[in-house]
């Protein structure tokens, strides 16, 4: 749970809602193009940069880069910077990102079962371009 005298001014307009709807909050924090992406990616666990960059085709450096620190401002990724020459940057869910897994696998379910209402659109495959499944082996150990 956040410690609301902790949280940044930003983190406190995601928590004042317009509409009083939790379900408003949540997509604050975690809505867009990109974040339910990177967020996906994030489940199979931690991942530098650049492997995030080539694992989101389409993604430039600078929107990575800003969802990567709105993600980590809303208290959902931690960056792990390490002390070596090149130095090496890690990102990985924290608790509370792990947290949204089922709300992940849920709209990941929802989106294929809503493509296949439309019998001329193409189905949206479980994989991404390289082959790998969009959600990780959840019966893997945790890190």
């Amino acid at each position: 749970m956040l410690a609301l005298w902790n949280c940044s001014e930003v983190t406190m307009k995601r928590l004042n809602s317009k509409s009083g709807c939790a379900v408003e909050v949540t997509l604050s924090v975690m809505g867009g193009t990109w974040k339910p992406i990177i967020l996906f990616q994030l489940l199979h666990g931690k991942k530098r940069f650049g492997e995030l960059s080539r694992a989101i085709p389409g993604i430039t450096q600078r929107m990575l880069t800003l969802q990567l620190r709105e993600l980590e401002e809303a208290g959902i990724v931690e960056r792990t910077v390490y002390a070596e020459v090149p130095p090496r940057v890690d990102y990985a869910l924290t608790e509370l990102g792990r947290s949204l897994q089922p709300v992940l696998i849920a709209m990941r379910n929802w989106g294929i079962a809503y493509s296949k209402n439309f019998a001329q659109a193409e189905p949206v495959p479980d994989a991404d371009q390289n082959g790998a499944s969009c959600l990780p082996d959840l019966k893997q150990k945790k890190a």
